[in-house]
């Protein structure tokens, strides 16, 4: 959010962002940083679209969250199984792997069923369905050549560095704020 609010400004309504499924090799990534995006932009003003294969569904509390965070603060949220319609006109694109939560324990089907959506990665030809000004995000480290591209990652629209650093400096803070 610090990020975000530095590149665009402190009102972020009209804004989208598109929290996006994406590749990766391996198959139990956590789906706390998409779970945290959806329930988090649609308090702040975002709208927010969700992007994921059919078995990649997020647990039903945060995705109840972001729905009564859209309504309350007047924002959309959709769900789409659709990575480029998530990035169309989209200000900001936040493609993230994650696992199947049926299947954590099961790595062998887990697998398998990511492989048939290997073409679910951050690209050139995705990022230009996007704003001309959108930026690509990611909580690091990315899958490299799976979830996006050298050419978006180490692109001009990529703020992934300066999204680390921020989180540097809100760690800090939260810490300070404990002690």
């Amino acid at each position: 959010l610090m990020t975000i609010r530095e590149i665009f400004g402190p009102d972020l309504r009209g804004r989208k962002i598109a929290v996006s499924w994406a590749y990766a090799p391996s198959y139990a990534k956590p789906m706390s940083v998409p779970q945290g995006l959806i329930t988090l932009m649609t308090r702040f003003g975002l709208d927010v679209t969700l992007a994921h294969p059919p078995e990649y569904k997020l647990m039903d509390l945060p995705l109840q969250q972001a729905r009564e965070n859209a309504a309350k603060h007047g924002v959309k949220f959709e769900i789409v199984d659709d990575m480029d319609a998530a990035f169309e006109n989209a200000d900001i694109v936040y493609p993230k792997s994650w696992g199947i939560e049926s299947l954590f324990h099961e790595p062998e089907k887990a697998l398998a069923i990511s492989k048939k959506y290997q073409d679910w990665i951050c690209d050139e030809r995705r990022m230009a369905l996007a704003k001309k000004e959108a930026v690509y995000m990611h909580c690091l480290p990315a899958d490299r050549g799976h979830e996006v591209t050298d050419a978006v990652i180490d692109g001009p629209q990529s703020v992934v560095y300066q999204e680390a650093e921020n989180r540097l400096h809100t760690c800090k803070a939260v810490m300070a704020l404990t002690m």
